[in-house]
């Protein structure tokens, strides 16, 4: 049947299967964008819906059918003639519908949930089959929680269906029970021993209930099956489907299986991103390919092997997914080179800088942060890269007392001209003080002119940001200043803006 034997059909089911997840359920508009958006990413089958299981399904899979042309629009069934009805009806105006119809076949279900038999589990299996194909010519066949399934069994009612019309037939673990080495075997014995195998396509829906999911789809890709289905972010019914984004980069990266699909991976991000946000499910920041997390480097030892060869700790480049590109976290982890390579971004250049003496100050911040931004290192060099920080005035260390009982005081020793020096002083607050202390060790007379405090970042580990100008010998001068305490913070932009002269 197949024309191509490498070609995979990705079949998306996240507005079906995905949309089961409690809290999730979307609007008919929302649908519509998301089914547009996986016509633009490039699957071959939009699962769009249950059509019997409610007023808004129905109106969706038709709503879904009108708007998407391209791909395939498949609507789910049970084995029976009023859910067939049904189905047929939503998908009237489809370019290219598809009816989703199955049964259970494992002995759980033949026995816990039909009370019935094997042999009249078929029958009704190739009722339903033959009765959806005299609407629709392409018929899928689900045979439910087949991964629990007795294989020869399960190869009797394939070759069952699909004598009876069957164009694709879907080999679910419904429960994610199978290791990938038990699904593989299985999908393989169905290979083997289903006569009229090759006039249909085998498809696998695999769950997440065991984390296997993903490994299971390709063990059944690798054993015979040309359809999965899966969706995006891996959501789905409890732990989840396959998740679309890891099966298609899987089968991008290894190249030795030899199999492609029609997927333009450069729209997976910011559709992972969309179906996010409607359907209100937070993407989990290690989550493969689209996590927060996916292409972002905190360690040392991986920041500089990534700097030096992204291929050192990255397989796929972000960019074929539709990131910019890596992330260089700076934590207290980062080394040198990290820290270098942001510096260097933001205009720093490597000869101007004491990179010891700036990495010594960037772990002081670090060990307060959890995660030093741009506006950090900004505040961390104020204007660095004008001047000679080994020469300018640094604060060695700095003790403020304050209270009810006494004005505020400050205590403070500088590195002025290469000498330390130390002077106290009283203010108004503690900022006064500091300043004041400052002032008796430079003896340049300098007026502040403007004076602001910002927060850069909410939580428990707040930074507080200071700029100020400063006037001295009617010049102008801004400093800039960071630390979590906001006193060290004022401290450290007037001395910047002394740099800036002294």
């Amino acid at each position: 049947m197949l024309h191509d034997p490498n070609r995979i059909f990705i079949f998306d089911t996240t507005l079906r299967d995905g949309e089961q997840v409690p809290g999730s359920q979307l609007t008919t508009p929302e649908k519509i964008i998301i089914g547009e958006a996986l016509q633009s990413l490039g699957v071959d089958v939009i699962e769009a819906g249950f059509p019997i299981s409610s007023p808004g399904d129905f109106q969706s899979v038709v709503e879904l059918s009108k708007a998407v042309r391209e791909p395939i629009i498949c609507a789910l069934t049970r084995a029976n003639k009023g859910d067939i009805d049904c189905a047929v009806e939503a998908l009237k105006y489809a370019k290219h519908p598809r009816i989703h119809t199955g049964i259970g076949a494992s002995d759980m279900h033949i026995k816990y949930k039909f009370n019935s038999t094997r042999e009249a589990i078929i029958e009704r299996a190739v009722e339903a089959v033959k009765y959806a194909k005299k609407s629709v010519e392409d018929i899928e066949f689900y045979a439910e929680d087949a991964g629990r399934a007795d294989n020869q069994f399960l190869a009797q009612m394939i070759e069952a269906v699909i004598a009876a019309g069957a164009t694709v037939v879907n080999i679910p673990d419904t429960n994610g029970y199978c290791l990938p080495e038990q699904y593989g075997a299985k999908i393989l014995y169905l290979k083997e021993n289903v006569k009229n195998i090759d006039q249909a396509i085998i498809s696998v829906h695999c769950h997440n209930d065991l984390g296997l999911a993903t490994a299971n789809s390709i063990a059944g890709l690798q054993n015979g099956a040309r359809q999965v289905e899966c969706t995006i972010n891996g959501i789905g019914e409890r732990a989840g489907n396959t998740s679309l984004e890891e099966v298609v980069m899987i089968l991008k990266t290894h190249h030795s299986l030899g199999f492609h699909n029609n997927i333009n991976t450069k729209h997976i991000y910011e559709l992972s991103g969309m179906v996010s946000r409607m359907m209100r499910m937070p993407v989990q920041p290690n989550k493969a390919i689209v996590g927060r997390n996916a292409f972002a480097h905190s360690s040392g030892i991986h920041q500089d092997g990534v700097l030096k060869h992204r291929e050192n700790y990255e397989i796929i480049n972000p960019e074929d997914v539709g990131i910019d590109q890596s992330e260089i976290i700076l934590t207290a982890r980062s080394g040198r080179h990290a820290l270098k390579h942001h510096l260097a971004r933001l205009g720093y250049a490597d000869e101007r800088l004491d990179l010891d003496h700036v990495y010594e100050r960037f772990l002081t911040l670090a060990d307060a942060k959890k995660e030093i931004k741009d506006d950090d290192l900004l505040l961390l060099m104020g204007n660095e890269a004008d001047t000679n920080f080994i020469n300018g005035v640094t604060i060695n260390s700095l003790e403020v007392i304050c209270g009810d009982e006494k004005d505020p005081s400050a205590s403070i020793h500088l590195n002025y001209k290469g000498e330390d020096h130390h002077a106290t002083a009283n203010g108004n607050g503690p900022v006064s003080a500091t300043i004041n202390a400052i002032q008796r060790i430079i003896t340049k007379p300098v007026d502040i002119k403007e004076f602001n405090i910002h927060s850069i970042h909410g939580g428990s580990d707040d930074v507080s940001k200071v700029d100020m100008r400063v006037i001295y010998e009617d010049k102008s001068y801004m400093g800039y200043g960071f630390s979590t305490d906001i006193v060290r913070a004022s401290a450290n932009a007037y001395l910047d803006a002394l740099n800036k002269f002294v």
